[in-house]
């Protein structure tokens, strides 16, 4: 049985694994855990002009659903006012986008790392 440490050890491990994903595709890290009041946005990344906040999901397998399936209207609000923290605080008015990068597997071995673009829609 997996216990709450070891679910919260692989999701910073995946955070960890999505950045390097998103940072080989191009994206230039900007934040990792960014905090507002009580809400965290896992990362913040920048392509071109286009900032992206992202969620990212951690799980063994897709057998009782989807990542996307787990951020819900709540959670989505929350990374909204946490995005809108972090742009007045970069003084930004950049074209943003929230994602979603879900990492299958375990810290011994991720067998898939799915990225939802616009994962809010």
């Amino acid at each position: 049985m997996r216990t709450k440490n070891m679910a919260q050890a692989f999701g910073k491990y995946a955070e960890i694994v999505a950045a390097d994903y998103l940072v080989k595709k191009g994206f230039k890290l900007l934040a990792q855990n960014f905090r507002y009041k009580r809400f965290e946005i896992d990362l913040i990344v920048k392509k071109d002009e286009l900032i992206v906040f992202v969620e990212v999901k951690a799980r063994k397998n897709n057998l009782f659903g989807h990542p996307e399936d787990f951020v819900n209207r709540k959670k989505m609000r929350a990374l909204r006012l946490a995005a809108t923290h972090y742009l007045r605080t970069q003084n930004s008015q950049q074209a943003i986008r929230f994602d979603i990068i879900a990492v299958l597997g375990s810290q011994e071995q991720v067998s898939e790392i799915v990225h939802l673009e616009d994962g809010f829609y």
